[in-house]
């Protein structure tokens, strides 16, 4: 294509007046663009930062079933996106500052890159939606929405569906390494149920993961969404590569948004907006175009067109902290067992603290720790709170859309949330010291993705290279792994250490402590007499018009499962009620 046939299309867009703009293509807007431009009538532009991988042409390390290796790829990230994690400020340098925090930036956003998991939650976090004001999202609200967007090839019956774009799967027992049977044997020894259906009636139990993958092959929103089918419709653009700044107001009517793609700023004009930014990027957008706390948006000389004290606050997110041991050659995942896929089977249990509710603890049994040499040698217990009470916030560093948001996730405010996980590494340490763990694992250590270890993972030849010396070592006598364990892993602090001494664990846990990339609840539903409350049960923006939110920062409260099926689950109800079907 010449230069100027570009300037051309550029141009006819911003004459152009689209029915709907959705700004960010991750699983919301992907599902989104999808439905709304299946009504021929409806012009469609979906607007998303990062690059478009067209059917077929994804990478290797996006459609792999093993999904660390996109996980940790620079190249689908937000590059200067940093957050503070935990509540309690300590004298360690790397946690007094903001670290950084992996965000997909692509088309298909975090189903893009993620791990793949695809569970709903329990009916009563959808309950509890409903009690904080989002009418029409209990569980029997919502689960024909998570049956609509998926077609299960295990299961077949009142809880799954059979023709959705989202294909999930379970990994056959037949496939899973040593490590992972062993585990399974000592979970039902411990007298956990073995359950046949994560996705099904909602109790404690172990089970096969569910996730979002088909013949070895990840499914995101993008693949599942915009196939080739829907990407030949006519009256549907997707404009990659091209970050939305804000939103454009006549009065408070939306009436279009500013893009800017390459440098260069363009005022895209439609009837109606869409938001589906993320959990962290939608307040900052809102915030950024007039819509937050007036007194916040009046510190950067901002107009304000609707004061919402509730952007930007109650962000949720899952603290997480792990349980690691060496895996034998014997036990670990080897080419050739018949899947690449790293967590074959999880875990949910009751911590019984006092108002934590059922099934608010969970675990992901990992049999790959990492994409490199050592993550093969590493199996562990990946462990959070599945119902946390903690709270954060996203706040404006900068009127400049260049400038990512001030995140504070403020995890472990709540003292619960910290009890629980030191009960937690309590229990996984005990899985590890069951008899019948001998023959696969040893030299069970604490472990999380703290700073450091985030470096190493970072998927580079300066890694490889560096991993695979470490993972020689570790092969070597049992002393020199220990020795290297404690040295290079976890700095001399041993799962010793902190079971018999309190204020060690609680030090390990409040300074190691990380999120599990479920940001949500940052723009939540509600009523709208309740001053938290962003937009209405339909998505739509508290005093503005043709304004809709649609992704995880709707969540009231996230819910106890990975957020990727869920924020799908939305859409698909959102999109119903901008078509009029609800």
């Amino acid at each position: 294509m010449l230069i100027n046939d570009e300037a051309k299309i550029v141009s006819d867009i911003e004459t152009k007046t689209f029915d709907y703009i959705i700004l960010g293509a991750g699983s919301a807007g992907c599902v989104l663009a999808n439905r709304l431009s299946a009504l021929p009538a409806n012009q469609v532009l979906l607007v998303e930062s990062g690059k478009d991988y067209t059917p077929g042409n994804e990478p290797a390390d996006m459609r792999d079933s093993y999904p660390m290796g996109a996980s940790f790829n620079p190249s689908y990230h937000w590059r200067k996106l940093e957050v503070r994690l935990s509540h309690t400020p300590t004298n360690s340098e790397r946690r007094a500052t903001p670290r950084f925090m992996e965000q997909a930036r692509v088309v298909g956003g975090g189903s893009s890159i993620n791990a793949q998991m695809a569970n709903r939650g329990s009916p009563l976090d959808y309950e509890e939606w409903e009690s904080l004001g989002a009418r029409g999202w209990n569980w029997d609200s919502v689960l024909p929405y998570f049956r609509k967007l998926e077609t299960d090839e295990d299961i077949q019956d009142e809880y799954h569906g059979s023709e959705g774009p989202i294909l999930i799967r379970r990994v056959p027992e037949k496939h899973w390494p040593q490590f992972t049977r062993a585990v399974a044997t000592v979970l039902s020894d411990s007298g956990l149920k073995k359950l046949e259906d994560q996705n099904g009636f909602f109790e404690d139990g172990w089970f096969r993961s569910t996730i979002s993958n088909s013949q070895e092959t990840r499914v995101s929103a993008s693949m599942g969404y915009l196939n080739r089918d829907v990407r030949r419709r006519s009256n549907l653009k997707i404009m990659s590569e091209t970050t939305a700044e804000r939103i454009i107001f006549e009065g408070c009517l939306a009436t279009g948004a500013v893009v800017n793609q390459n440098g260069h700023r363009l005022n895209l004009k439609a009837r109606h907006v869409v938001v589906s930014a993320g959990a962290l990027h939608t307040p900052a957008l809102l915030m950024r175009s007039g819509i937050g706390r007036s007194a916040h948006l009046k510190e950067f000389g901002i107009d304000v067109i609707s004061n919402l004290a509730g952007v930007g606050s109650n962000l949720n997110e899952h603290p997480t902290i792990a349980v690691s041991a060496y895996l034998k050659p014997k036990a670990r995942l080897t080419p050739g067992i018949g899947t690449r896929r790293h967590a074959q089977i999880s875990l949910r249990y009751s911590s019984g603290l006092e108002e934590c509710g059922p099934g608010d603890m969970y675990a992901s049994v990992t049999a790959k720790s990492a994409w490199h040499a050592v993550g093969v040698r590493l199996g562990s217990f990946l462990m959070w709170c599945n119902k946390p009470y903690s709270r954060g916030h996203v706040r404006l560093n900068n009127a400049d859309p260049s400038v990512e948001p001030d995140i504070d996730f403020n995890l472990l405010a709540d003292r619960r949330d910290y009890e629980r996980l030191a009960l937690g590494v309590h229990r996984m340490a005990g899985y590890f010291a069951h008899p019948n763990m001998a023959d696969v694992s040893s030299d069970a250590f604490p472990s999380s993705y703290s700073e450091r270890v985030r470096r190493i993972g970072a998927v580079n030849t300066k890694n490889r290279i560096l991993t695979k010396i470490l993972a020689s070592i570790m092969d070597g006598p049992r002393p020199l792994r220990r020795a290297a364990i404690n040295g290079l892993i976890t700095m001399g602090l041993t799962l010793h250490d902190i079971l018999h001494d309190e204020k060690r664990m609680e030090r390990f846990i409040r300074e190691n402590v990380t999120g599990c990339w479920h940001p949500s609840g940052t723009c939540r539903m509600g009523a709208e007499d309740d001053p938290a409350a962003v937009t209405n049960p339909a998505g739509s923006v508290y005093g503005v018009e043709a304004l809709t939110v649609c992704d995880a920062s709707l969540f009231p409260c996230v819910p106890r499962a990975n957020t990727n099926i869920p924020t799908i689950m939305c859409a698909e109800k959102v999109a119903d009620g901008l078509l009029g079907y609800v």
